[in-house]
């Protein structure tokens, strides 16, 4: 019985799911608390793209 026990504890094959899925769940949540500025910060960069390409 110890020994199972042991090998449960080392056992480390679910923790990348796991660890993705609570990376994830952080990038949404900060995405959706900070829309509104990444809206303007992204319609301010492709205004300056787009007046800057004429001069190319």
């Amino acid at each position: 019985m110890r020994k199972r026990w042991k090998e449960f504890v080392r056992d480390e094959s679910g923790i990348g799911v796991v660890e993705m899925i609570l990376i994830l769940v952080v990038l949404i949540a900060l995405v959706l608390i900070f829309k509104s500025q990444l809206t303007s910060l992204v319609g301010t960069i492709f205004d300056k793209i787009s007046t800057q390409s004429g001069r190319v």
